[in-house]
């Protein structure tokens, strides 16, 4: 017995050209091949099949009922095929597909929802899910592999992840209001290391170093870091008045607190805000969303402005 996978597609498409012709010379013509040879493929695909398809004579073809039926099922079945293979087209030129984007809080601040109407106006046939992960995950999914691409905080000291930076923001200190630092309208970090510095959680130590200042103390000083486990906990610590923190321009904005003055530290390093992938992913779909970000990234010179230069609002 004959199985689909036995039949050539080229045979289903010339059979489909002589129902749809009803005539050998015209649909021969149509196909760009010579008629004795059209009507070799028509014998050969009745042989395979073991049914008659069409009634031939010298002035007419038919169908013939199992023709008919068949034409119906041929149509579907190259229907289906060529549906497959643009599919798969799409895929491979990542036009199609679901793309994991990770997150941590805040994404990537007022570009996001631009990055995101981008990316979805190019890729209309894309699904995009969104996952925001805490600061005890550096690499917003990426290390476990439950995300393909990453707005994160670097440094990552996670292996194999590649960044790159969409934005740099001032670095600010969160003081309590009744801080003698908190009076000042610029700290340094030489005023910070001294104080005891709350940060979120993390097994990550390059960002433990960035956000405690660990760089900036003297070899073998260890600061007194007090371990939150969220941003609001963060920030009651320092409300409380039992630490400062060390944050981006961005927490002024986003986690205004009456009891916590953010002031800029003027010789400080800056906050990056990048895009992160694994190295090693090979999908597609991150080099175009890629793509869309860099393109808003130049275009939105304006947001940017306002996001790197907070004092110019």
């Amino acid at each position: 017995m004959v199985s689909v996978v036995d039949l050539q597609t080229r045979r289903l498409r010339y059979f489909v050209a002589v129902a749809e012709e009803l005539h050998f010379s015209r649909t021969a013509a149509r196909l760009h091949i010579a008629q004795q040879a059209l009507s070799k493929q028509i014998r050969e695909l009745e042989d395979a099949l073991g049914v008659q398809l069409l009634e031939r004579n010298t002035r007419n073809v038919e169908l013939t009922p199992a023709g008919a039926a068949f034409l119906e099922a041929a149509r579907a079945a190259l229907a289906a095929l060529d549906d497959g293979v643009a599919a798969a087209r799409r895929q491979a030129r990542g036009d199609a597909g679901t793309l994991r984007l990770g997150y941590v809080v805040g994404g990537a601040l007022e570009l996001t929802r631009p990055i995101l109407d981008e990316f979805a106006g190019r890729h209309p046939g894309v699904d995009l899910e969104l996952r925001e992960y805490g600061y005890e995950d550096r690499t917003a999914g990426l290390a476990t592999g439950a995300a393909d691409i990453a707005f994160v905080r670097p440094p990552i000291s996670a292996p194999g992840i590649a960044l790159e930076t969409l934005f740099v923001e001032p670095l600010l200190a969160a003081l309590p209001p009744g801080h003698a630092l908190a009076q000042r309208d610029t700290v340094s970090v030489r005023d910070l290391v001294q104080e005891p510095i709350a940060m979120q959680e993390t097994d990550d130590a390059a960002a433990q170093a960035f956000w405690t200042l660990d760089a900036y103390r003297e070899p073998g000083v260890t600061g007194r870091i007090l371990a939150a486990h969220s941003v609001t906990e963060e920030l009651s610590l320092v409300s409380a008045g039992l630490a400062c923190a060390i944050t981006s321009a961005a927490s002024a904005r986003y986690t205004p607190h009456p009891s916590v003055r953010y002031v800029p530290i003027d010789d400080g390093p800056g906050a990056e805000l990048s895009l992160a992938w694994r190295r090693d992913s090979g999908n597609a779909l991150v080099e175009r969303f890629l793509d869309a970000a860099r393109a808003v990234r130049e275009r939105e010179t304006e947001l940017m402005r306002a996001i790197e230069h907070p004092e110019l609002r």
